[in-house]
């Protein structure tokens, strides 16, 4: 269902509202992504709301103006509250009706009170501020771009970067969802423990090798029963769409605790999320075969599909950009370090869903899944500065400034964007992850 292509594809439609059709923007008609907000430094409650060009569709005053009907009313209703976990749980018909109504509201020739509501209705994204768009329950990050694995893995464990699994499963572990934070809220660099090269002991202090990962997010829509797993062929009704994601490391206290088990504190002080969902619906004329080289093993009758195996994939540009602090009192836009595309993904995210419930684990809606970094084939794809700098031995470049980075520094703001365009289709985008890195404390 996810995968039709419909009316609210189409590249030739134009919105009334001018905004929606300059070239460029992240937010066409075609697109209409999900958030949660209120105007910054009010008092309002934060409530739903659909980007629509250089503005926000305020879904509380649509709702309560009663500017959509029949399923679509069910549906924004859902969606006056400070989370959208309501509406998520609702599932694809009604996440599809509000979606298809507004699309009608906005289009070029729209007329009568619904479009006059929804025209009042309308806040500019310059004057809000954002939260978290769910209550995330559960937070869990995955580990599925097979180029991230070989890069890291090398710094690792030279003589053996790929784990055995890792071609036969998505692997997971499980994150931390209070420290799940939205786009633009600073954090202090960790402290932590560390084994230093050729020492005897570790030391305790501040992380001296922060990294992030570039990464994308999906959002659970309807749960699971405990001890149900959700098949392949139902995994994407149960996901209701994508966000950017950084997912900060300090790689000096990962390296180092990870034995036995996987990540703690390198990972759980900050996760950055994105404001905007994209639905999967405005997703899909973007989706991409899957599969695995012919020579490497194939995945498990429970993790295939037909539908994968023809659309599993998701063609979304990425890129990093690294603002330091001589870039802003310098004047000069920050530096781009790597791109690269979401196609690349060993593993899919109906394979990410359905390997997360086999064993019978209930997710719930809000649950919040990350991909894992997300590396292309060559050094310029890198998703994380430790695979740039190759293990902090070569210098990344910022010649923007002059300067460069084998990890981040104080000060420094990582900004994640992404993007989906191709000829026939109308470009849409995700807005932006940013974050900046404070000094540490204690």
């Amino acid at each position: 269902m996810n995968m039709e292509l419909n009316h609210t594809h189409d590249a030739n439609t134009r919105s009334w509202l001018e905004s929606a059709n300059a070239p460029g923007t992240d937010f066409p008609i075609q697109n209409l992504p999900f958030g949660v907000f209120r105007r910054k430094g009010s008092s309002e409650a934060f409530r739903g709301g659909v980007a629509i060009g250089d503005q926000v569709i305020d879904l509380a005053a649509i709702a309560q103006a009663g500017a959509v009907s029949g399923p679509a009313a069910q549906a924004v209703n859902a969606c006056t509250g400070d989370a959208l976990n309501d509406f998520l749980a609702l599932g694809p018909t009604a996440w599809r009706a509000l979606r298809h109504a507004l699309f009608d509201l906005l289009k070029t020739g729209a007329s009568g009170p619904g479009m006059n509501a929804l025209r009042a209705s309308l806040v500019p994204q310059a004057e809000v501020e954002h939260r978290v768009p769910t209550r995330i329950g559960d937070y869990t990050d995955f580990y599925t771009s097979i180029h991230h694995a070989r890069n890291v893995g090398r710094v690792m464990r030279p003589d053996d970067p790929l784990t055995p699994n890792f071609q036969w499963l998505p692997i997971a572990y499980h994150g931390r969802a209070s420290s799940v934070v939205i786009s633009g809220t600073p954090f202090h660099r960790p402290m932590g423990q560390a084994m230093p090269p050729g020492a005897a002991a570790p030391v305790y202090g501040a992380c001296k090798r922060l990294d992030y990962e570039l990464e994308m997010g999906f959002y659970v829509g309807p749960g699971n029963a405990m001890g149900e797993p959700i098949p392949m062929a139902q995994a994407e009704q149960h996901i209701f769409g994508m966000c950017l994601l950084n997912d900060w490391s300090a790689r000096d206290h990962q390296f180092w605790e990870m034995a036995p088990l996987g990540p703690f504190l390198g990972k759980n002080f900050c996760t950055t999320v994105s404001p905007w969902i994209v639905t999967l619906e405005a997703l899909a004329p973007y989706r991409v075969p899957f599969s695995h080289p012919a020579d490497e093993p194939q995945p498990l009758a429970y993790l295939d599909s037909p539908a994968n195996a023809e659309r599993g994939g998701v063609d979304v540009q990425l890129e990093v950009r690294l603002e330091a602090r001589e870039h802003r009192e310098r004047g000069i836009a920050p530096d781009r370090l790597s791109a690269t595309s979401f196609r690349h993904q060993y593993w899919t995210i109906a394979q990410m869903l359905t390997q997360h419930t086999v064993g019978g684990c209930n997710l719930q809606p809000g649950d919040l899944l990350g991909t894992g970094t997300i590396s292309g084939p060559t050094q310029a794809e890198a998703g994380a500065i430790v695979e740039l700098s190759v293990g902090g031995t070569k210098d990344v470049p910022l010649p923007g400034i002059g300067s460069q980075r084998r990890f981040l520094e104080d000060g420094d703001t990582v900004i994640l964007r992404g993007w989906c365009e191709k000829p026939g289709a109308a470009r849409i985008g995700f807005g932006e992850s940013r974050g900046e890195v404070l000094p540490a404390v204690g």
